[in-house]
């Protein structure tokens, strides 16, 4: 390890422990808390398994019960914080494994964007406030570290688990395929390995979890996110729609059918995935097959944007824009998020009716900056691929 890369990540284990006691002390001396909602569930369900008991009997407790079992060392040694301090290595080693897949660029180059990820105050935030995202990062990554070292057996493990950690990876099973039949060979046996592995994961993880817990745990961590309908301190453009059901006696069907346009552009993109696509470039496909997800998904909130911004270093790695359209599309990313929360604040902290147009609007710009956004993105994937056509005519 060079002494730049041990200083990165010093600093960057130094961030998150300064993030860490700052989050403490707003706990304890503010009225608005830095640890997020959801750690608290967490470590509630967490309780409940401590004691022999189902974590589901904590209301809004809607995860795998592994979530619950990595967090009973809370209630064994009777502190808290245990479980963020465990994000928090989670996080690190997201960012470890970024650093060794950035391998095929210099080495100021790759420290620069793997900081992307390592010194990202968003990405620090989530994990340090105590959300679990970063272990569902953390198995994708490493699936990916060991589709790239032709470890086919344990990339479809554990891409199997991150997806019965959270559903919505299976959407890379696609640019997944694309990438063993056009890079792999023995492709085929390839292919049977990963999938079969994936799938005997996915299935027995579930399988056991239901032997456990039973019709609850498919209700709680399957049935409920299906259905899902969650109206709070959400970017999506389904938000309004979302709350008017939620008070209707007769909600409407058309929130049922947000995932129809959703699935439709997340699969569309994995067709940019080309023959001549190296490991980054599919990485990049990944990147946009995830920011197209979030983006038409009827719930969005900020920890969802840690979904996508794992992929980013890889994409910025070869990437064609300008830098000056590139801070142009960072500024309408942060610009319209930053309005959306203002709205937000005054809803929910200040109680005032800013449904329409306050909310309403600053949902629709959102949903329309982040559509731009995709299709520069897209735009600078086609371009890279015409110019390697180009240059292999050449």
């Amino acid at each position: 390890m060079s002494i730049e890369t041990a200083a990165l990540l010093t600093v960057s284990l130094l961030a998150r422990i300064g993030f860490f006691l700052y989050g403490v002390y707003q706990d304890k001396h503010f009225s608005v808390k830095y640890t997020d909602v959801d750690y608290f569930v967490f470590n509630d369900a967490a309780e409940y398994v401590f004691h022999g008991m189902s974590p589901f009997l904590r209301d809004t407790y809607r995860y795998t019960p592994l979530l619950s079992w990595i967090l009973v060392p809370n209630h064994y040694i009777e502190w808290v914080h245990f479980g963020k301090m465990l994000f928090v290595i989670f996080d690190l080693l997201t960012g470890i494994i970024i650093l060794k897949l950035l391998n095929e660029i210099n080495a100021r180059k790759r420290l620069v964007l793997s900081s992307l990820w390592l010194l990202n105050p968003m990405v620090i935030t989530i994990s340090t406030r105590g959300n679990a995202e970063s272990v569902l990062c953390f198995l994708i990554m490493l699936s990916l570290y060991c589709l790239h070292s032709d470890r086919f057996l344990m990339a479809g493990i554990i891409y199997g688990l991150s997806i019965h950690f959270k559903i919505y990876p299976i959407i890379y099973c696609l640019p997944i395929s694309m990438y063993i039949f056009y890079q792999k060979k023995q492709w085929v046996k390839t292919l049977l390995i990963v999938g079969c592995s994936s799938l005997f994961t996915v299935l027995l993880s579930s399988y056991l979890m239901y032997k456990i817990y039973g019709f609850e745990y498919l209700e709680h961590a399957y049935i409920y996110h299906i259905q899902r309908t969650d109206h709070r301190h959400n970017f999506s453009l389904w938000n309004m729609l979302l709350y008017f059901d939620a008070a209707s006696p007769t909600p409407s069907q058309l929130a049922k059918f947000a995932f129809l346009p959703q699935m439709l552009v997340t699969m569309v993109v994995s067709v940019l995935l080309c023959s001549n696509s190296s490991f980054n470039d599919f990485i990049s496909i990944l990147f946009l097959q995830t920011f197209s997800f979030v983006t038409y998904n009827k719930v969005c909130t900020s920890q969802y944007f840690i979904w996508y911004l794992i992929f980013l270093p890889f994409y910025l790695a070869k990437t064609k824009l300008s830098l000056r359209k590139g801070i142009l599309m960072l500024s309408i990313w942060i610009l319209t998020q930053a309005l959306w929360l203002s709205q937000g604040y005054l809803l929910e902290f200040k109680g005032q009716n800013v449904f329409f147009p306050g909310i309403f609007g600053s949902s629709v710009l959102f949903f329309l900056g982040n559509i731009w956004i995709l299709g520069q993105f897209i735009s600078d994937i086609k371009h890279r691929s015409y110019a390697l056509d180009d240059k292999k005519t050449k």
